[in-house]
């Protein structure tokens, strides 16, 4: 007999095993790209398009907010995992990005004070 064990079909090699990886498929994600692309064309021409201002930035945010979110459902694959997990991600997100918004307004505002003023 030879130094070699025969191995059964199916049978756990630690040496050779390559897991499968579970595939969402890329027809998801060619779709996800166009989609990206077209908000962002869209996004573009009106931010090109439009006078600055409040509006046109209100709409850039708006644009900017809607591809992270496919970004992060998608290609981070958020969308697979467990409702709570999504929330335990997205309300601190969420709460930390007011904030932040909070504090630029507050600081714009400030800022926009002692111009005036001098």
């Amino acid at each position: 007999m030879s130094g070699h064990h025969q191995h059964i079909e199916g049978e756990y090699i630690p040496e050779t095993y390559v897991p499968h990886a579970e595939s969402h498929g890329t027809k998801g994600l060619w779709f996800i790209f166009w989609v990206l692309l077209g908000i962002t064309v869209v996004d573009f021409i009106f931010y090109f398009a439009m006078e600055p201002g409040l509006v046109r930035n209100i709409i850039f945010v708006f644009f900017g907010i809607v591809k992270a979110y496919f970004i992060i459902g998608t290609f981070m694959h958020m969308k697979f995992e467990a409702r709570f997990l999504r929330l335990m991600i997205v309300i601190p997100a969420v709460i930390f990005l007011s904030y932040l918004v909070l504090l630029l307004l507050i600081e714009g505002n400030y800022v926009s004070i002692v111009k005036y003023l001098r």
